[in-house]
């Protein structure tokens, strides 16, 4: 078992909190409250000492910084988590302790007939587990609560604000094909692409879930308040981190890109220029081993940049329609419709057995830099996959014969590749 984060000693006191720091969800609705989403810093308080006793010992902090750290110990984490920087974190979330009572969050939140989600709730989305430390508190939640069966079959449709005519019919004629093939269509409710791929949804009659940067009592931005209000009226889903009352701001938006791609079985940018906050989201899901595709667009085309960046890199596959999407989230995103997929059982080779990002994180850094330094599609030689994985060729070949014990890679004459999933597409990256 690893070592506490911090002592547990001094966690009695609750320094006059108005509301009852022992209850899980209220402890969880004022982390969300005090930490700004991301914070990786209290996500691993949260994460060792669970969101009630982690709320205490930062009274305890704010009270005596002194006597909150005597006797801690701090986990072997580099300079992760050091005691000068835990330190530095109590004191950005002092000035928010004042003032903080969930229970009014919550207040507004009922009146507009949401629902705050914790970890451990039935409705909770498994798949955010990924996000390890980064994984938010709580979601504040309008519309439909189950986010755990909308992301059990979902994709993330992420592209430019300021979209064009083409990027606009890309993005709503895929999602619409997503949900004739019942997919749940996730994007970040922003205008430009993310507005019309939740228009093709809902056109389409399959849900869609609007990740905010905002409270969810604020639907941001306004020109999309019509479109949004209709999912959370019953079409889908409006989603914060962030408690009622929460302003967007811009490291909210980039913050909010991890959930969009934690939440999706694959991720597709179908419009991102040199510098989209898009290619964030893309960088999410690669680092959460998800499917990454890109729309190809004109190559005179400003917004078509990054897109063409990603794949030019190979970092992601060339999609254009719902078809190819839906085989790049292949087996994660589940079968296409009147196309049954038989369940493998417990003693079915590893190759054909769906795998969560925690397996394959599991297998040992070394693992995931050789999985990562697999190109996309083709194969490459041993030598070359050692560059650019950045370890020593035997090193490398120890981590390929991990993939390959775990059906992740196989080898022909000498080069080595991904290993297609069973029902999945070509190239993809696995969701784990």
């Amino acid at each position: 078992m690893p070592e506490p984060l911090v002592s547990t000693a001094t966690h009695g006191r609750t320094g006059g909190l108005p509301f009852d720091p022992g209850d899980p969800a209220l402890a969880r609705a004022a982390w969300s409250r005090l930490a700004e989403p991301g914070d990786a810093v209290a996500g691993t308080l949260v994460a060792h000492l669970g969101a009630e006793a982690a709320l205490g010992w930062v009274v305890d902090a704010v009270q005596d910084p002194a006597r909150a750290l005597r006797g801690a110990t701090l986990e072997p984490l580099g300079t992760e988590v050091a005691a000068d920087r835990l330190m530095e974190a109590v004191a950005r979330w002092a000035p928010r302790l004042e003032r903080l009572d969930p229970r009014r969050e919550l207040r507004v939140l009922e009146r507009l007939g949401g629902a705050l989600l914790v970890p451990g709730d039935p409705r909770w989305p498994a798949c955010l587990a990924a996000l390890g430390p980064q994984e938010p508190f709580a979601l504040w939640v309008r519309g439909e609560a189950d986010l755990a069966a909308l992301a059990d079959r979902s994709v993330a449709l992420v592209g430019a604000r300021a979209s064009t005519a083409y990027g606009d019919h890309v993005a709503a004629d895929v999602a619409a094909g997503l949900a004739d093939r019942g997919f749940t269509v996730v994007s970040g409710g922003a205008y430009g692409i993310d507005a019309a791929a939740h228009r093709g949804a809902v056109a389409g009659g399959a849900p869609t879930v609007a990740v905010l940067a905002g409270g969810v009592d604020r639907l941001y931005p306004p020109g999309n308040q019509d479109l949004l209000r209709r999912l959370a009226d019953g079409a889908g889903a409006v989603v914060s981190e962030v408690p009622p009352g929460s302003a967007p701001f811009k490291q909210r938006f980039l913050a909010r890109n991890r959930v969009i791609a934690a939440l999706s079985s694959a991720t597709v940018v179908v419009e991102a220029a040199w510098r989209s906050g898009a290619l964030s989201t893309a960088r999410h899901a690669t680092r959460l081993l998800r499917p990454l595709g890109a729309v190809p667009g004109p190559v005179t085309s400003g917004t078509s940049t990054g897109c063409h960046a990603l794949l030019r890199d190979g970092a992601a596959v060339c999609v254009t329609d719902a078809a190819q999407v839906a085989e790049l989230a292949g087996p994660y995103g589940g079968p296409d419709p009147g196309t049954p997929e038989p369940v493998p059982g417990p003693d079915a080779p590893a190759s054909s057995r769906r795998r969560t990002p925690a397996e394959v994180e599991a297998l040992g850094g070394r693992a995931v830099r050789v999985w990562d330094s697999l190109p996309a599609r083709g194969a490459a030689a041993l030598d070359a996959l050692a560059r650019t994985a950045g370890l020593a060729p035997g090193e490398t070949l120890a981590g390929l014969g991990t993939l390959e014990l775990h059906g992740l890679a196989s080898q022909d004459s000498g080069r080595w590749r991904r290993a297609r999933a069973r029902g999945g597409g070509a190239g993809g990256r696995s969701r784990g």
